[in-house]
């Protein structure tokens, strides 16, 4: 999937002359975290987000550090910030490095890009005109869209153990030489002995993401590769019984 797939379009917009309490009625009004921020002729120069507004001096969450460290910081970056919680029009708030994406742009690409820079949404331009914006939540309403599409094919039981193990063999953390893989009616029991206990629901989730598979029963063991201590994995039903016997 692509940028374009799943963007937002026609997304609200702010320009950057406009006040800062404009800018902030229409988050507001709109139930979102962040504006786009253009100028006259269009272009993207921008973002304002609600990072950009927590320092504040109205709110009294303006930064505030000892004389001695803002002697060493030196008066330029402390001159920013005073610009940056006092502001009054957008063009003195807002973020000016723009983390962008073309609209063919991969959906792979487009994560990469919010994980690197820490940003929840990427506004999409096409030759310098904004024309979209793709957000965390245009990535969980794809995910809605197209999580049902796993398939639900009828396999054999051998197929079904051939394509796990396969799955698990393109890995680097499946120890299949330690497992032990039986598919039966379309259940799969998996056993063995797994030196992370992470790996051990790590299996269940291949073994159910497996076309063909009907249910999972995963009783491999952990082994504390440091202490040699084997703890055995309990089955669902004697995990909640604990669970609730705690809770009473």
């Amino acid at each position: 999937m692509k940028a374009q797939d799943v963007m937002t379009m026609q997304p609200i917009c702010v320009t950057d002359n406009a006040t800062l309490e404009d800018a902030i009625a229409l988050m507001l009004r709109h139930k979102i975290s962040g504006l786009p921020v253009l100028n006259d002729a269009g272009r993207v120069t921008g973002m304002l987000t609600e990072g950009d507004l927590l320092r504040r001096t109205e709110t009294q969450t303006e930064r505030k550090r000892p004389r001695w460290l803002e002697f060493l910081i030196g008066p330029g970056k402390l001159a920013k910030e005073f610009v940056h919680a006092h502001g009054r029009h957008v063009k003195e708030v807002m973020s000016t490095q723009v983390i962008a994406a073309a609209p063919d742009t991969t959906l792979d690409e487009v994560v990469r890009l919010m994980e690197k820079h820490r940003i929840k949404r990427v506004p999409v331009i096409r030759e310098n005109q904004l024309v979209g914006i793709v957000s965390r939540a245009n990535l969980v309403q794809a995910l809605g869209a197209v999580i049902h599409e796993i398939p639900a094919a009828k396999s054999s039981d051998n197929d079904i153990r051939t394509q796990l193990l396969a799955t698990l063999e393109k890995t680097t953390w499946a120890p299949t030489g330690m497992l032990d893989i039986i598919v039966r009616n379309g259940v799969v029991h998996i056993n063995g002995v797994v030196t992370n206990a992470e790996e051990i629901n790590a299996l269940t989730v291949a073994a159910e993401n497996t076309p063909g598979v009907k249910e999972v029963r995963n009783d491999v063991a952990w082994c504390d590769p440091m202490s040699g201590l084997v703890i055995e994995n309990e089955p669902p039903a004697v995990q909640a019984r604990d669970s609730l016997q705690r809770q009473v």
